[in-house]
């Protein structure tokens, strides 16, 4: 006797109950499978842009801003932090390492990022193709950046205004060139065109005015700050740089060399603009010399702060605490904000959303188990003569009891499948949109350990649901059966 092939056949004799029960163990296992592949995706890209960064030093506000804005790039930033105050991050006894960022400028809705060398060796992003930046107006693209905008080396690109698509006038004083592409990195990097802040400054001198109080022009529109740099910090965010390998406040004419000088593998080119493309490609045509930038009235958007180490090459217990401490007393303009800290809150603030769907999913998983008991069940008192008629055949009472368990594993088996065939191939189709919405890169093509006990947790949830039958059919007495009919 073909137990398993008995067991079919019983389960498609009773289509209607089958499939109730086949869809409820679908939508259950679908809904919790598909949480897990976002939680633990985005909580992967959370955690791993955090890596490594004590404190966000931005103009004050609110803390999760300053780390949504400055570390995953998905915010506005809150404000600027002037040129006389920035000694106090990057002066402070305390601070191993700045990194500081200057914002405000997109590429049909790609940030632009004014920042040193040190910002993708923190992520660990590797040049695929290119070079590194050494003079003004070069860009580093991020691998998924590229591949949307359709940027390679040698292209030349305008900027505009502002941190969202069509949201500010272009800059069309001075073209940005792309010198390298960078691989993918699974950070925020990959998103990002990034710069050396000089070429942030100078997109925006018209803007400047030459007036220390007007760093905030576009704020209260665009989230818009003015990238700029204290003038005695200067060799500490650009000179010290060896891909940018040169100062772009000053030119010796000794070197022969000005940004308005070019050959045909270094040079800003005039571009020509490809309605098809969505970007230029550059033409060896001369432009003016790029007159020296000035740090004066200048100011950046955030700085990244690693903590000084102690001597097992943890963060400096005493760097917890006076380094905040400091910027308190000396930064009047500056706020700061621990990720990690705000990260939590935030997952807090999300966890109480995903934590009710996950219940939801059980609960639903829960009630298709009932509705497998019930199905089985129901089905048993119409089937007590057929099981009394296999024992008179030889069927043992083991056989009888494997058949019934096996119909509420097949049942079980067959929601399984098909809920995490929906929801990978639902990841899957979700992904476009959510790296459309927030930059990342999301997959359904990955399998987690959560969805192996998902599997063990549906085919237990199957057996008993099947097992109280079960044991009924094993109790049949045949004769009382026989006799009755």
């Amino acid at each position: 006797m073909n137990l398993l092939k008995l067991s079919w056949k019983y389960l498609t004799a009773s289509k209607l109950s089958s499939l109730l029960s086949i869809i409820l163990v679908a939508l259950g296992v679908s809904l919790t499978s598909i949480l897990f592949l976002l939680n633990k995706q985005f909580s992967d890209r959370l955690y791993n842009n955090i890596a490594g960064i004590d404190l966000v030093v931005s103009a004050k506000g609110s803390p999760l801003q300053m780390i949504m804005s400055s570390v995953y790039q998905i915010d506005n930033p809150t404000g600027i932090i002037p040129l006389t105050e920035s000694f106090v991050v990057t002066k402070n006894p305390f601070v191993e390492k700045a990194i500081p960022l200057a914002m405000g400028d997109n590429y049909k809705g790609y940030r632009i990022i004014g920042t040193d060398s040190q910002y993708v060796a923190h992520y660990g992003a590797k040049i695929a193709t290119g070079r590194a930046i050494q003079q003004d107006l070069e860009v580093l693209v991020g691998s998924r950046a590229a591949k949307k905008l359709n940027l390679n080396i040698g292209d030349t690109f305008y900027g505009s205004h502002g941190l969202i698509e069509d949201g500010g006038e272009l800059h069309d004083a001075h073209q940005y060139k792309v010198v390298g592409v960078l691989a993918e990195s699974q950070t925020v990097v990959d998103q990002l065109i990034v710069t050396n802040v000089a070429s942030v400054w100078r997109m925006h001198e018209g803007h400047d005015h030459d007036h220390e109080g007007e760093h905030g022009h576009g704020d209260e529109h665009e989230g818009h700050d003015h990238a700029t740099h204290d003038d005695h910090e200067r060799h500490d965010h650009e000179g010290h740089d060896d891909h940018e390998g040169h100062d772009h406040a000053t030119h010796d004419d000794h070197e022969g060399h000005d940004h308005a000088t070019h050959d045909d593998h270094e040079g800003h080119d005039h571009a020509t603009h490809d309605d098809h493309e969505g970007h230029d490609h550059a033409t060896p045509v001369a432009e003016k010399p790029l007159a020296p930038i000035s740090s004066e009235g200048k100011s950046v958007s955030a700085y990244l702060v690693t903590y000084k180490k102690d001597g097992n090459g943890n963060a400096s217990a005493r760097a917890f605490v006076e380094c905040s401490q400091i910027i308190d007393k000396y930064g009047k303009s500056m706020g700061y904000a621990k990720p990690s800290i705000q990260l939590q809150r935030l997952l807090e603030m999300t966890g109480v959303g995903i934590g009710f769907l996950k219940g939801l999913a059980f609960i639903i998983i829960f009630i298709s188990a009932l509705s497998m008991f019930i199905s089985l069940f129901t089905s048993l008192k119409d089937r007590k003569y057929e099981i009394a008629l296999m024992r008179v055949g030889g069927a043992s009472r083991t056989k009888i009891f494997l058949m019934i368990v096996l119909e509420g594993l097949m049942l079980a088996a067959i929601g399984l499948i098909v809920g995490l065939t929906i929801s990978h191939i639902g990841m899957q189709l979700m992904a476009a949109t959510l790296e459309e919405n927030y930059k990342y890169t999301f997959t359904g093509a990955l399998f987690l350990i959560q969805e192996l006990w998902l599997i063990i947790g549906t085919l237990i949830v199957g057996f008993l649901a099947a097992v109280v039958p079960a044991i009924q059919a094993y109790l049949t007495d045949i004769s009382t059966t026989l006799s009755s009919k």
